[in-house]
């Protein structure tokens, strides 16, 4: 059952990986930063359209890199599109906190479940860095400060 599962979360990963969702650069975007991972090369910039609420209206992402950072990123944007940004603040703590494997109670609502797949990467803390990036840089993006490194 173990390696059921662990290979059905590899399999959507690799489907992040290969067909992107939200790989753009939408022309309305009014928050965007560039990520880069200095350990692997792995780069990538998010945009986002905030609304005066606080709202994410639209969020999505350009870059280059290895399956997990780009599942990463791709999930990140399905997630926090219609979330406000304390709610993306707070998914991105917990998740933090989860590949890191300092936390298994981790609760991000509906979006628990996809978030967990990417939680094996705790076991390979190399590739935290790939998994957070697209994520550091949404913050950075929201923070208005338009460059971030996993340094």
């Amino acid at each position: 059952m173990l390696d059921d599962l662990r290979e059905l979360y590899q399999e959507v990963i690799l489907d992040h990986s290969k067909n992107p969702r939200n790989f753009r650069h939408p022309e309305d975007a009014n928050h965007e930063a560039h990520g880069y991972n200095p350990l692997c090369g792995d780069t990538v910039n998010v945009y986002l359209k905030m609304g005066h609420n606080g709202l994410i209206e639209d969020a999505a992402f350009e870059g280059k890199g290895c399956a997990i950072s780009l599942a990463s990123a791709s999930m990140m944007t399905d997630i926090i599109k219609g979330k406000t940004e304390s709610e993306a603040r707070h998914i991105f703590d917990g998740f933090q906190k989860l590949v890191k494997g300092e936390e298994n109670d981790f609760d991000a609502g509906e979006d628990t479940e996809r978030l967990m797949m990417l939680a094996g990467v705790k076991e390979f803390p190399m590739r935290v860095k790939c998994a957070t990036l697209a994520w550091h840089a949404m913050t950075s993006a929201m923070d208005e400060k338009p460059d971030v490194s996993t340094e």
